[in-house]
């Protein structure tokens, strides 16, 4: 019974728009959307639909031209740049298509750098960062660069630095997007194990309906509406 389930993040009535020259472009028109805590929800939809944008603005990444996000039960629409950093930084996670690692830094310190950036102490963090190594299977990898790494272990990184500052939801744009299907599907293995073992709401956009399955609800977008 949804309705009596806590929000994780809400979409009212979001609206998008770009504007090039004197044309206006809808990318999202009258959306509205609830995630309730704990969920594992697919975004799905043709390329241009409009599923990415929705992602970023319900992650604080990119703002509506109307409509609201209510995330963690606050409406963080009208709140500044800084603000909406600190909370990507330190309340949720994210995952992209092509990792964004750094690649002169180990895995350890790849993982660390959102905490690391608030002034925290590394050792203090070396309890979270051994437990996290050990949930993406990367312990014996950890003083290694993304250069050093298959693409499956850099999104196992990309994750584990997402999961850092121990976030209620993740947030994940085509998380297997540019991996293989054996090394995609051990992903979404890893994401499901997340999700069920550790209460993580997860609310991913992919093109793969065998991704999509991985999850408990598929929501799909079509020219900038839910369907």
């Amino acid at each position: 019974m949804k309705h009596m389930m806590k929000t994780a993040v809400e979409a009212r009535n979001i609206i998008k728009d770009y504007q090039m020259g004197e044309v206006t472009a809808s990318v999202l028109k009258n959306i509205s959307l609830e995630i309730y805590r704990g969920e594992f929800v697919s975004i799905m939809g043709p390329s241009g639909s409009g599923k990415s944008t929705l992602l970023y603005i319900l992650g604080g990444l990119d703002e509506p031209t109307d409509g609201s996000v209510i995330l963690q039960g606050q409406d963080i629409s009208q709140w500044d740049d800084k603000r909406k950093s600190l909370m990507r930084r330190r309340d949720i996670g994210f995952v992209f298509q092509f990792y964004n690692l750094i690649p002169n830094l180990t895995v350890e310190e790849n993982i660390l750098l959102p905490v690391l950036l608030d002034g925290k102490s590394r050792r203090a963090l070396q309890p979270r960062l051994d437990e996290l190594l050990e949930i993406v299977g990367l312990t014996d990898r950890r003083k290694h660069t993304p250069r050093e790494l298959s693409g499956g272990q850099q999104q196992r990184v990309a994750i584990a630095r997402a999961l850092v500052n121990d976030p209620e939801i993740l947030f994940a744009d085509e998380p297997t997007g540019n991996l293989d299907s054996k090394t995609g599907w051990e992903i979404m293995t890893l994401l499901q194990r997340i999700n069920r073992e550790r209460g993580v709401t997860i609310l991913m956009v992919t093109h793969s309906a065998d991704s999509a399955e991985c999850g408990s609800r598929t929501v799909v977008v079509r020219d900038g509406r839910i369907v």
